[in-house]
């Protein structure tokens, strides 16, 4: 043990021991090359391999940044003992603030925390080489003074290169913390990053409900037995937390390794995705994984208030209980916003294409402005009169005296010619008939409301149009319209537009068909 006002490496004055164990102690102490407060991690070494793989260690350290992580500054060696030196963080840890607070940490402070924790284990266990941290627990955990949770104590941490030192703490001579060690750390069959994964579990477990999970042999001697496992769930201990939080935790701390989440980045994801508010009826609790924007702010505004109000008393710095604020805290509302918005905007695009899909089919009249004049039809047009409904009901007697003639061996060819004059004959017949119909009521409505009547563009009766085998055949016409560019515009009683080009060349849309749009572009002026 080092004495108070020790000074190391003409440089490191000690000011007195944070915390002693088997194999070494830490100390606060100042740089006065720097004039700034540090902590120094004292461990005991005999054998000059270790010594060694010490210094190859605290190199690798000196080389991680991370918001959640310490700053490794420096490290040498000294009489029996090797040093390392890294950032100070004044204030308890979250083992003492928890004894002092008799119950667990809000909900949603935890998960923040959770969330930089999570982060900071993926940044090591991605490191080359990999970096095990090996002993998280509460008692390694600190916040800084604008409220960044961070991971101490690399005493039992592991790399490629090999152990590092086990000292720091009464329980690191063991080498495990038993209640947030996992089964294999115990049973000392080697540690990857599903046994930090267990650790920082374990330790969110009891920040979260207040009291420390059973540890791995006690869990797995009730297995054995046929007992339940002793873990409750964490939801079941505090109502607060949220059934789908608690799942993960429980998948996280799993006896069998190859059962928890592979990677720190996965239950990242798994708590991320898990994002839901829980209000318990009555306003009893809420639990909200990640909080909105606003309460962000509202708890960096309150950490930072309070690490201002942090004072020292007898070289003892008080806790800061500021709550953390987490960096990436509100990506997963911009996600949110972001997949709202394509929603919308799918919603939106569903509408019109439902709108369009109803609409009545756009007519070469209505294509680039081009409006055709044409008289509105009255009731008394639309309805057929009595003289045309007796003809109809003619026409439909002879047909169907027709059909109960004996039929007659025809030719294929001249029924097919027959069948084409009859069409026609229906069709001038029917023109005619719409015809009469309208100037019939044109000269109603004329002695009805004396009035000069619009000027009606000269129709034909029919107009040819090529038919099947080269066959012209006429299609009865009601408006017509010539356009600038020599174009003429048709439209029949039943809605067939027929589209006569300069060249010649004639094309017929049946009523509701879509004029293309390259036949679009013809038709402009």
């Amino acid at each position: 043990m080092l004495a108070p006002e020790t000074i190391l490496q003409q440089r490191y004055r000690i000011l007195r021991q944070l915390g002693q164990g088997g194999m070494g102690a830490v100390y606060e102490a100042v740089d006065q090359r720097l004039d700034t407060t540090v902590a120094l991690k004292e461990t005991l070494f005999i054998e000059e391999k270790l010594r060694r793989q010490f210094e190859r260690e605290a190199r690798l350290l000196a080389r991680l940044h991370h918001p959640a992580l310490p700053r490794v500054s420096d490290h040498f060696a000294e009489a029996e003992g090797a040093f390392l030196v890294m950032q100070f963080i004044a204030g308890d840890d979250l083992a003492e603030m928890i004894t002092r607070r008799h119950g667990p940490f809000p909900v949603e402070q935890v998960l923040l925390w959770a969330d930089q924790l999570l982060d900071a284990l993926d940044y090591l266990h991605t490191q080359d080489p990999q970096i095990i941290h090996r002993d998280i627990k509460p008692q390694n955990l600190k916040l800084s003074p604008r409220g960044q949770i961070i991971l101490l104590d690399f005493g039992l941490a592991k790399g490629q290169l090999g152990d590092l030192s086990r000292a720091t703490t009464s329980a690191s001579i063991f080498g495990y913390t038993p209640n947030y060690a996992p089964l294999e750390q115990v049973q000392g069959l080697g540690t990857d990053p599903r046994s930090d994964i267990y650790a920082l579990a374990a330790t969110l477990y009891h920040l979260l409900t207040g009291i420390k999970p059973p540890d791995a042999l006690t869990r797995a001697a009730a297995i054995v037995n046929g007992q339940p496992d002793p873990l409750q769930p964490a939801s079941d201990v505090n109502p607060a937390v949220g059934p789908q939080v608690a799942a993960v935790l429980r998948r996280a701390m799993a006896q069998n390794r190859e059962q928890r989440y592979s990677s720190a980045a996965e239950m990242r994801n798994a708590l991320q995705t898990s994002n839901e508010a829980t209000i318990s009826a009555g306003g009893e609790a809420a639990t909200v994984l990640f909080p909105s924007a606003t309460s962000v702010k509202t708890n960096l505004e309150a950490a930072r208030a309070t690490a201002r109000a942090t004072t020292s008393r007898s070289g003892e710095t008080t806790v800061v209980k500021a709550p953390p604020v987490a960096k990436r805290s509100a990506m997963p509302w911009a996600i949110a916003g972001s997949i709202l918005v394509l929603g919308l905007a799918g919603f939106g695009v569903f509408y019109a294409l439902e709108r369009h899909k109803n609409a009545p089919a756009v007519t070469p009249d209505q294509v680039n402005t081009i409006t055709v004049a044409q008289p509105s039809p009255s009731p008394a047009s639309v309805e057929p009169n009595r003289d045309q409904a007796s003809t109809a009901h003619n026409e439909k007697e002879k047909v169907a005296s027709k059909a109960k003639e004996p039929k007659k061996k025809q030719d294929p060819a001249a029924a097919e010619e027959a069948a084409r004059n009859k069409q026609k004959e229906e069709e001038r017949r029917a023109a005619k008939e719409a015809a009469e119909a309208a100037k019939e009521q044109a000269a109603n409505e004329k002695n009805k409301h004396p009035v000069e009547p619009p000027a009606v563009p000269d129709t034909p009766d029919y107009i040819e149009v090529p038919g099947p085998g080269g066959v012209r055949r006429r299609i009865p016409t009601v408006t017509t319209r010539t356009l600038p560019n020599g174009t003429k515009v048709m439209i029949t009683p039943n809605g067939t537009r027929i589209v006569t080009m300069p060249d010649g060349s004639t094309r017929v849309f049946p009523p509701g068909q879509r004029i293309p749009p390259r036949q679009r572009r013809r038709l402009r002026p």
